[in-house]
This record gives structure tokens, sequence and C-alpha cells, in this order.
């Protein structure tokens, strides 16, 4: 009986340590495809990339690929700081929310309540401009834009630059994206906050999450680690194109690392910011006047793969593209960051994510 016993207890330990086995090597085996990926599309001594993968919770790969500075043959680490463009409107998004919950805005609020002279800014409102449905034309298309481009320019300014436009369509009729709708949302931020929105933000998000790695875009300021931005001319890399950060704005000029990216991430599932109510708002599909889904919410793209749900966003600037993936049901997070525009993260982190969530 005493044999039985010890032959049970050997077999019990030895199918524990089989089971962690298998575990370990299949997880080293879904890394070492991640790299192969990551190797394949930034080389060693071109510009690269930074990418973060957390599941449950966890950080599960954390690498960097490729230069961070082309010049001076300086490697990439996982902790570079980009530009991260248009992921800058998560930022915004939620922090229209965080107004919305103190009483200081309504998201039915037209734009007139703001600015009384818009052109139709009546008919225009807040959940408007944050699902891109509002109909005011994009001012990266706007005939001039070059003439501003190195210009400081105040909201109201670059306001002015684009609201006598004619209408793409009426509010609600169609789903466009709009760089234009969330300057607006910048520039309502500051009215009801009494704030500039770099202030609102730094203080009320960045430090209250203590994102440490995390800014409002700055030319002039030293930025430990900041990744330089590289764009490709004729095959060849040159360095990215000076704007003034005035013009992105509360649409596109913040600067983080894939790290922060992530706290970031974790703060908003974690309803750390605002009510689990107010963030179900963030993530619903919202729909056009005439019951269309449009596959956005406020500031987050809603779509749906192989029955799989995901939240995800990009962005891209002079010198710089960004993707955050966020698998809801199966909590996968995956960013990443790259320091030239001509080597997009969009395809790749969406395969890893799939793999991620397949594994």
């Amino acid at each position: 009986m005493k044999n039985t016993f010890f032959l049970k207890c050997l077999l019990t330990v030895t199918s524990i340590f089989f089971l962690n086995y298998q575990s370990i090597c299949h997880a080293q085996n879904i890394q070492s495809n991640i790299d192969s990926l990551m190797q394949k599309q930034y080389r060693p001594h071109e510009t690269g990339a930074s990418f973060l993968i957390a599941k449950k919770g966890k950080i599960i790969y954390k690498k960097a690929f490729g230069l961070s500075n082309l010049e001076l043959n300086v490697p990439m680490e996982p902790d570079n700081v980009f530009e991260i463009g248009s992921i800058t409107k998560q930022f915004t998004a939620i922090a229209i929310l965080m107004l919305m919950e103190e009483g200081k805005l309504n998201l039915e609020d037209t734009i007139t309540k703001f600015i009384p002279d818009y052109p139709h800014g009546n008919k225009i409102t807040i959940h408007h401009l944050l699902t891109h449905t509002s109909g005011i034309k994009d001012f990266t298309s706007v005939d001039g834009l070059n003439e501003i481009s190195k210009k400081d320019m105040t909201p109201t300014a670059l306001i002015n630059f684009f609201k006598n436009e004619p209408m793409d369509f009426l509010p609600g009729q169609q789903y466009k994206y709009s760089n234009s709708g969330y300057i607006l949302l910048g520039y309502i931020i500051e009215t009801v906050s009494a704030e500039s929105y770099a202030h609102f933000i730094e203080q009320h998000i960045f430090k209250k999450l203590q994102l440490k790695n995390t800014y409002y875009a700055s030319h002039k300021k030293i930025i430990n680690n900041r990744a330089s931005g590289y764009q490709k001319k004729d095959g060849k890399y040159i360095n990215n194109t000076y704007i003034s950060f005035s013009l992105p704005y509360s649409a596109g000029s913040i600067m983080s690392t894939v790290t922060d990216m992530y706290k970031w991430n974790q703060a908003i599932k974690d309803n750390l910011l605002i009510s689990k109510q107010t963030t179900k708002k963030a993530f619903t599909n919202y729909t056009l006047n005439n019951g269309t889904h449009i596959d956005y919410g406020y500031g987050w793209h809603i779509k749906t793969k192989n029955n799989v749900q995901r939240y995800e966003h990009g962005g891209s600037i002079f010198g710089y593209k960004s993707m955050g993936v966020y698998l809801p049901a199966q909590d996968i997070y995956v960013i990443g960051l790259t320091n030239c525009n001509c080597n997009s993260p969009t395809q790749i982190t969406k395969e890893i994510a799939q793999l991620v969530a397949e594994n």
C-alpha cells in the first residue's frame, strides 16, 4: 500500500512537472514566433519599434528592435518615448467624460454653447465630435495647412483656420474621421476647466495615473529616452518634418512609452478615472441617424473579427506610427510604437493580438 501511495505521488508530481514544462515551452514558442515577426519587419540597422504584450493583467512580452537614432547608431530600448499621434484622442475623449461626470458639460451640448458664432454649431453636439459624425471637414485636408504648420497657434486661431470650411455632411448622417472634431474638444476642455489642455491632461490624467514618461509633446523640452523620428523620401531615410505641436494639439500631440500605454489601458479597464457606467459610453459602437453602426466609440474603434471584439486605435504623425489593440474578453493588450512613418505597426499588432488570443 505504501508503494502504491508513493507511486501515485510520483505520478502526480511528474504530471505537474510535465504540464509546467509544456506550458513553459508553449510560451517560449509564442515568444519565438513573435520575435521572428518583429525581426523581419524591424531590422537591426534601420528605424525600429518597441512592443509590449499583456495578458490578464501581466506583461508577457516587452522588447525593442532596430535603432532609436540612425545618426548616432543608438539601439532602440523598450522604454523609449515616441509621439503617439492620434492615440491622443483616447486621452481627449476620457477628459471630456471626466468633465461630464463633474457636471461641467453634457454630451448633447452643442458647439455654440462654447463658440457662439460657430457655423452650424447649433446642430453639432459633443457626441458628434467624439464619434467623427459631425460633418466638420478635417483641417489636415484644408488648403493652406503648409503655411501654418510651423507656427505656434492658439486653439482659437487653429479653429478659425477651418471653421468656415463647407460641411462634408449634416451631423449624424455619415462617419468620417475628422481631426477637427478633436481640436474642438480640446478647446471645450480648456473652456470648462479653465486650464490649458496640456495642463489638464498632465495634472488630471498623467499625474494621477503616474504615467511618468507620458508628455504633451515639446520640441524644446529635454525628454529622456526620446526616440528620433524619421521619414522616407525616394527610398532613403530623412529626419522627420518639423511641425508645431499646437496643430495636432488635442487630436495628436501626446508622447509616451509602451509601459505607460499599458498602464493607461489598465486604468481604463479598472475605471480609475471615470465610473464603469461612463466607461461603457466610450466603448459603445454608435450609430448614424439611420441606425447604421459606425464601429467607433469615443476615442476607440470598435471592431469584431472572428466573433472576437477588439478596441483599437492607431496614430500617425511625421516620423512616428503607433497602434494599440485590446481584446476585452481575453484581456489581451498589444501596443506597438515606431519611429518612422514608413514602417507601420498596424497590421503586425493585430496579428500578434490574434496569435496570443489563439494560444
